[in-house]
């Protein structure tokens, strides 16, 4: 998956950008905390993972 997609789908769904980390950004929904890697390809499994975690 595409990092920008899955950046659009958390977005969407009300989590924001709270900083930015040395190798990862970390987004919040104000309660959780969910570190996305910079990379460009996310892989599929990591990707389904995130999203499972963020409840989406």
């Amino acid at each position: 998956m595409k990092r920008n997609d899955l950046i659009r789908l958390l977005e969407k769904n009300g989590w924001y950008l709270l900083r930015h980390g040395s190798n990862h950004d970390i987004y919040t929904n104000g309660a959780r905390n969910e570190t996305i890697p910079r990379h460009r390809d996310i892989p599929e499994v990591l990707a389904k993972t995130i999203l499972k975690r963020a409840g989406i």
